[in-house]
């Protein structure tokens, strides 16, 4: 039930990070190609940060029930 959950949850936040991310697109094509693709790059690895805690809680162990 857990991975199911996190499942659930990571495509909830890729889908609004993605919409975040492609929103940035207007005012970014002011600038240099070169720093588009600098902010692109860091926004293609960036959003492992905030699910690696939901990462860590889908493949934790569970506890033994006694």
């Amino acid at each position: 039930m857990r991975k199911a959950i996190a499942s659930l949850a990571l495509l909830a936040f890729l889908a609004a990070y993605v919409f975040l991310v492609g929103s940035l697109s207007g005012p970014l094509a002011a600038l240099p190609p070169l720093v588009q693709l600098v902010v692109y790059v860091l926004a293609g690895f960036l959003w492992v940060l905030p699910v690696r805690p939901l990462f860590r809680w889908m493949n934790a162990p569970q506890a033994e029930r006694d």
